[in-house]
C-alpha cells in the first residue's frame, strides 16, 4: 500500500484498497489493515498473496459471489492457505430461493447456468440507470439481508484483517463496504466516495473479467457508461436506508443485527 493512496499494489487483482484512513462524523478515521476489499482474486500471484498474509496479516476472506461463479471460476489461491479462512456468503437468492434457483443448479454436470451466475441478470430494464442500479443493490438487501450481516460479522474478528470482494469489487462489495462504514461512522461523503473511486480502475477491472467466459459476454451486452459506480447511486441507496429503516443499523437490525455487533465493528474498524 502507497502513501497517500490507499490502493493495494497486487499482480493479479486491480481494484484492491484498504478500508483504512477515512474519515470519521466525529473527526476520527478508520484504521489501515483492518478491512480490505477488492475483484476477483482468482489470478493472485504467489507474491500477492505473500504481501496479504505478510504485510496486511489476512486472515479471513469473503466471497460475495454466487454460488454458480464460484464453481465457474473456482474458489482462487488463497483458498489452499491454512491460516486463511474463506467465507462464501452469495448476496443472491440461490438453493432453490426466489428465481436465482438456477444459479446453482447445473443444467448438465460440472455445466452452471452463465446466465444466471451474474450480479446485473435479471436487471429491470425500465427507468433510468440510476433506479435501475438503486432497485439491483436494494435486492441485495431484500433477498440476503442474511449473509450481509454475517460478512460484517466476519470484519469484527481480531485474528487479522478482512478481505471482502466480488467479481468486479465494486457493486456486491460496495455495498457491503458502504454498510459498514456507515455503522462505523465514517462521513456520508467519504462512503460515496469510496464507492465510487472503483471508477478510477473499471477498464482494468472490465478487462479481467472480459478475459473469462463467465463473464465476458454479458460485459460486451451492456452499454460501457452502464458499468461505471456513480455516486449518485450509492447516495440514493444510502438515502434509501435512511428514510426506510432510519440508516444501516436500523435496517440491519431486521436480520438479526445487535448493538454488541456494532460495537465490535466499531472497535474493530476504529480502534
Amino acid at each position: 500500500m502507497s502513501e497517500p493512496t490507499r490502493w493495494i499494489d497486487l499482480d493479479g487483482a486491480v481494484n484492491a484498497r484498504d478500508l483504512g484512513g477515512l474519515p470519521t462524523a466525529d473527526g476520527g478515521a478508520t484504521r489501515r489493515g483492518r478491512v480490505l476489499r477488492s475483484d476477483n482474486l482468482q489470478d493472485l500471484t504467489v507474491a500477492d498473496v505473500r504481501l496479504l498474509i505478510d504485510e496486511y496479516h489476512l486472515k479471513n476472506v469473503i466471497d460475495l459471489r454466487s454460488d454458480a461463479e464460484v464453481r465457474l471460476e473456482g474458489p482462487g489461491p488463497l483458498a489452499r492457505v491454512p491460516s486463511v479462512t474463506l467465507h462464501h456468503l452469495s448476496l443472491f437468492p440461490e438453493g432453490g430461493r426466489r428465481t436465482d434457483a438456477a444459479a446453482d443448479t447445473p443444467a448438465v454436470p460440472d455445466r452452471a447456468d452463465v446466465d444466471k451466475a451474474l450480479p446485473w441478470q435479471g436487471r429491470d430494464t425500465k427507468g433510468t440507470e440510476l433506479d435501475r442500479s438503486t432497485g439491483h443493490y436494494l435486492g441485495y438487501l431484500r433477498d440476503r439481508g442474511d449473509n450481509i450481516a454475517a460478512a460484517l460479522r466476519v470484519m469484527t474478528r481480531t485474528d487479522g484483517s478482512s478481505l471482502v470482494h466480488c467479481a468486479a469489487g465494486k457493486d456486491r462489495t460496495g455495498v457491503v463496504c458502504a454498510l459498514a462504514l456507515d455503522i462505523a461512522g465514517v462521513t456520508r461523503e467519504a462512503i460515496v466516495a469510496d464507492y465510487a473511486m472503483s471508477g478510477d480502475r473499471i477498464d482494468a477491472v472490465l478487462g479481467r473479467l472480459r478475459a473469462s467466459d463467465t463473464y465476458a459476454a454479458d460485459l460486451d451486452s451492456r452499454p460501457a457508461d452502464s458499468h461505471l459506480p456513480r455516486a449518485a447511486v450509492m447516495e440514493k441507496l444510502l438515502a434509501r436506508i435512511d428514510e426506510e429503516f432510519g440508516g444501516a443499523e436500523g435496517w440491519l437490525s431486521g436480520h438479526g443485527w445487535t448493538g454488541e455487533d456494532t460495537d465490535a465493528l466499531r472497535d474493530r474498524l476504529l480502534s
